[in-house]
């Protein structure tokens, strides 16, 4: 059986105050293609579809017609809710969606049960797991009723809820499993567009998975696998972020034969309008030679090298650069100001908030109360306040 692997959507996001609608428009015009063109059977988005958890009118539109298209070509369509979700509102009328194979994952109630497929080699059952929080888990758990009289911890980080969920499954390793699903996996690489979790507390480690012939996986924006191959982030259809700029960004195609016979690829995706940075003096910029090889229709950051700031330089590189989103400034005078900032940064912070930055950067954790409370005596007796 063939599936296709998308996530991340952000359906409705601005970038730098440009409204990506349109790019997201011919983007999913094109996933679609390619979904019809791999005779892909099933779709899995992993997370992420809008942007806000309240989508404008517009979103919420190209959605519905986007998931009406999959349906309408007899595709199964499997989607859970990311961070940026509303879980709730996506799963506004799943079991009605049910009926015609579109699966919106449920608000996480404590239990996930596998939905079932079938192809020549037997049964593959899709499990669905919305973006949990520890707290999430740990609500599901107690109104449940699961973890009374039960040897069920109540997990207290990312790695305890995502591994309590996933042990909750009931899974059968006989039959060929793929979760959807929308986490942060330990080692995977991170872009600028996406929310960051201080000192990695969001962390949840890929052996979690390993009941799993298949996990696809949102919340990264970059194409990768994450300690095996069927471990995989698909990446944002689009550049959301000039971190992001070089990327070539791609649908994942699961092709998945007989039980532990699973072949994973790409297809690229052409966007309407690329991102790319641009760098020179406002005279090297502005030159023809300079930009016409490539698309000036194309979102630009432009970062000039000249000495003194070019008046009106916005608008003036507008002219040529339509979609020009950020102008910034590299010289003398920038890098002075920058290392006097970061300086400065330093200069208004306390030792415990120094010594804590620090302490996560080593433990991917942030301290607990009591080495808190043990690295303030510390701090007051080094200082003589003891």
């Amino acid at each position: 059986m063939k599936f296709l692997h998308i996530s991340d959507l952000h359906i409705g996001k601005r970038v730098n105050e440009f409204s990506m609608i349109e790019d997201q428009k011919h983007i999913l015009r094109q996933i679609l293609g390619i979904a019809e063109r791999e005779r892909a059977e099933a779709v899995l988005i992993a997370g992420d579809i809008y942007d806000k958890p309240v989508p404008s009118a517009e979103a919420v539109q190209i959605f519905d017609s986007f998931l009406t298209a999959f349906a309408d070509r007899k595709m199964s369509v499997f989607v859970v809710s990311g961070n940026h979700d509303s879980p709730e509102r996506i799963a506004f009328g799943a079991e009605l969606m049910s009926g015609r194979n579109v699966y919106m994952s449920p608000v996480y109630g404590g239990e996930v049960r596998g939905i079932p497929l079938a192809d020549e080699y037997g049964e593959i059952f899709v499990y669905l797991l919305p973006y949990v929080k520890p707290a999430t888990v740990r609500h599901a758990l107690e109104n449940s009723g699961a973890s009374e009289g039960q040897e069920i911890p109540l997990p207290d980080s990312y790695q305890d809820a995502v591994k309590t969920a996933v042990e909750r499954m009931p899974i059968d390793s006989e039959k060929r499993n793929i979760l959807v699903a929308h986490q942060f996996v330990t080692g995977a690489g991170r872009c600028d567009s996406e929310d960051v979790a201080v000192g990695g507390m969001d962390n949840v480690d890929a052996e979690v998975f390993d009941g799993f012939d298949y996990v696809a996986l949102g919340h990264i924006h970059s194409p990768q696998s994450v300690g095996r191959e069927s471990v995989r982030y698909c990446g944002t259809p689009l550049k959301y972020s000039f971190s992001e700029a070089e990327q070539i960004k791609s649908v994942t195609i699961l092709e998945m034969g007989e039980k532990g016979n699973v072949t994973v690829s790409t297809v690229p995706l052409v966007p309407l309008r690329d991102m790319r940075k641009i760098r020179g003096t406002y005279l090297e910029v502005t030159a023809k030679s300079f930009y016409q090889d490539f698309d000036r229709e194309d979102y630009v950051q432009v970062t000039l090298t000249d000495e003194e700031d070019i008046p009106d330089g916005l608008q003036k590189l507008r002219i040529i650069y339509p979609n020009l989103m950020r102008l910034s400034y590299d010289n003398r005078r920038t890098r002075q100001e920058n290392g006097i900032e970061a300086a400065e940064a330093v200069e208004r912070k306390s030792e415990l908030e120094l010594f804590g930055e620090f302490y996560e950067l080593q433990n991917n954790q942030p301290m607990n109360e009591e080495q808190t409370d043990f690295v303030k005596s510390v701090i007051r007796q080094l200082l003589g306040e003891a």
